[in-house]
């Protein structure tokens, strides 16, 4: 592990181009001008999504395509986060540097000292507010200054005690008797006001989030709200336009954010996801939870109704026990009785805002790893009424990525990114100019993700023993084979100047 994690970053030369549409999922007051920047080297940033079942970073670069390179890569089975927050905090460093010695493993010549984090957890809440203010000279055209401090302002709501605001994001603006409008800036007149979207947490939660980064050597430079990440990684301007739900399914949480007009409409977080379908199965089978998890994620439906009635999984007995056959059919049945709660909650909030599919033309975009259930497009459709389908984060990467990150469970952790670069494309926060080239590595160009194997299904049930293995564990010891590789070279080669020496 590094002890000193210097912010070196590496670049190219880059000309962005004003058609970046995951920038406008981010745009604030201070991002309405888009800056184009021209020959200016891009920054490695990094993205870190804390999460409930697993931790990953990745670090990113935008090629002069404005594609993302992904530099590194590294992720690790999440302990100490429950729903979303951090409880134990030293089981959380522990797997926050695991993650951190995978990415570094995967490419050693990456710094990294700040990373992008997300943030989720039932503790998340969203209001509306109203703010004007009257002009001093209003023979001017409105700058940039008077909409900054219009943003300041609303950092004075009053939030209840115990509560931090960590975003205010514009939607509509207002000059005089002029509604509706998207960038008042050369705009005239005396008053200028627009409805805002603030979002506040936990101060407690927050607390441990940034200090679990902390300890584990690294500076939080943003805190971002996790539906609001995986958004920009799965959509563009075009489905902010037309009226768009991006629902993501973690592990702890179900994320939801909601866009219509190119304005951020509504955020919520519902307190269930894939984790509490996995102790559903546990609980309601009988069986260990990485059993459970394995039978979700290779035979799981969300649809009791597309199961096969004569099918049946096989899982070994304990300790000498007979085996147990698992029908597929009550496996869905499970699932679809949680995953139907969970879309009710979707419903619910769509509703509240006035948002159906008369006005979600863009429909529902799935994301998360608990978008991978079979038949779930199907089941949230049935639900909700509304056209839905799976959002990939694919858009924005660059050709050659490793597959892995192709998969919606990196949404968010790919959306940190772009994150990133909207701040740095804006000039919203300083960003380190001293940065050197890193090269894409070949085993990041290469890499594939551990199969683990499966288990056994038959059409008639028949005595057989059923593998498990963990994918974390095989894909952690790959990563622990590349630097064990480069360290013994190291090793090697300091060897053999001193046997010239001698």
């Amino acid at each position: 592990m590094h002890q000193s994690l210097q912010h070196k970053q590496g670049l190219v030369p880059q000309e962005v181009t004003d058609n970046d549409d995951n920038n406008t999922i981010f745009k604030n007051v201070t991002t309405i001008n888009k800056h184009i920047f021209m020959n200016n080297e891009q920054p490695i940033i990094v993205g870190l999504d804390i999460g409930t079942t697993k931790i990953a970073a990745i670090a990113g670069r935008k090629n002069e395509f404005g594609k993302l390179e992904i530099l590194g890569f590294g992720r690790a089975n999440s302990n100490g986060v429950k729903h979303g927050q951090v409880l134990n905090i030293d089981e959380t460093i522990k797997a926050i540097r695991t993650a951190l010695e995978n990415c570094y493993a995967s490419n050693p010549n990456l710094e990294i000292n700040e990373v992008y984090v997300g943030i989720a957890g039932h503790h998340i809440k969203s209001l509306q507010t109203r703010g004007d203010i009257v002009r001093h000279d209003n023979n001017e055209e409105i700058s940039q200054r008077e909409i900054d401090q219009l943003v300041a302002d609303q950092y004075k709501t009053y939030i209840p005690a115990g509560d931090q605001i960590i975003d205010v994001i514009p939607q509509e603006f207002t000059v005089d008797n002029f509604q509706n409008i998207p960038n008042p800036i050369g705009y005239g007149g005396v008053k200028v006001g627009a409805n805002f979207h603030i979002i506040t947490g936990d101060k407690n939660a927050i607390r441990n989030i940034n200090r679990a980064v902390e300890k584990s050597g690294l500076h939080t430079k943003d805190l971002v709200l996790q539906p609001l990440a995986s958004a920009a990684a799965v959509m563009g301007y075009e489905d902010m336009e037309a009226g768009v739900a991006i629902v993501d399914i973690g592990g702890g949480t179900t994320d939801l954010a909601v866009f219509c007009d190119g304005i951020l409409r509504h955020t919520a977080v519902i307190p269930f996801g894939g984790e509490n379908i996995t102790n559903d199965i546990k609980t309601g089978l009988g069986v260990l939870k990485t059993q459970a998890e394995q039978m979700k994620v290779q035979f799981g439906s969300a649809l009791a109704n597309e199961a096969k009635a004569n099918a049946f999984i096989t899982i070994p007995g304990l300790r000498g026990m007979p085996p147990k056959e698992i029908s597929v059919k009550n496996l869905a049945n499970i699932i679809q009785a949680r995953m139907s709660e969970i879309m009710d909650f979707v419903t619910y909030h769509l509703k509240q805002v006035g948002m159906d599919s008369r006005v979600l033309n863009g429909g529902i975009v799935l994301t998360g790893g608990g978008s991978q259930l079979k038949h779930l497009i199907q089941l949230t459709e049935y639900v909700t009424g509304v056209n839905t389908r799976i959002g990939y984060p694919t858009e924005h990467l660059a050709p050659g990525h490793i597959e892995e990150l192709a998969k919606p469970m990196y949404a968010t952790c790919l959306g940190l990114i772009l994150k990133g670069y909207n701040d740095y494309e804006n000039n919203l926060k300083v960003f380190e100019k001293d940065f050197k080239k890193i090269p894409v590595p070949d085993n990041l160009k290469k890499l594939e993700a551990v199969k683990a194997a499966p288990i056994v299904i038959e059409e008639e049930p028949q005595q057989e023993q059923v593998i498990q293995k963990d994918k974390m564990n095989n894909r952690n010891s790959g990563f622990k084979d590349i630097w064990g590789k480069f360290k013994h070279s190291l090793i090697d080669l300091f060897q053999e100047e001193e046997d010239k020496a001698l």
